[in-house]
């Protein structure tokens, strides 16, 4: 926000950004009996994925750089199983996850694509 560093220009960090926003907008659909189980978890673990996309771009070798695009990728395979769970207890539907669920999928595959240029 206010260092203006060159991970902001990632078209992926702009991606996570969304994907944390439209995680903490599903989850406020939830019962409020879940508000610090499977919300917070979702919530922690997309807020993960934009972090470590953040910190691992700071990092100088390609190594730790890799590690943290693997950390905040399973991160986003988390927020993923976490919102079947959420979908077998009729906390949402897959009409309302739609665009968590395109995000999701496109911050996976920009992740993706980053871990498999980052040589190690």
């Amino acid at each position: 926000m206010f260092l203006h560093l060159n991970h902001q220009k990632l078209e992926v960090y702009t991606v996570a950004r969304q994907f944390v926003k439209e995680c903490y907008f599903a989850t406020n659909q939830f019962p409020a009996d879940e508000r610090y189980a499977l919300t917070q978890q979702i919530k922690r673990a997309a807020l993960s994925v934009h972090l470590n996309i953040a910190e691992g771009s700071s990092r100088k070798s390609d190594a730790e750089r890799k590690r943290y695009y693997e950390i905040a990728r399973g991160s986003i395979i988390e927020v993923d199983a976490a919102l079947d769970i959420a979908f077998d207890l009729n906390y949402c539907t897959a009409g309302n996850l739609q665009s968590l669920g395109l995000t999701l999928v496109k911050c996976f595959k920009y992740l993706s694509g980053l871990i498999n240029s980052t040589s190690t």
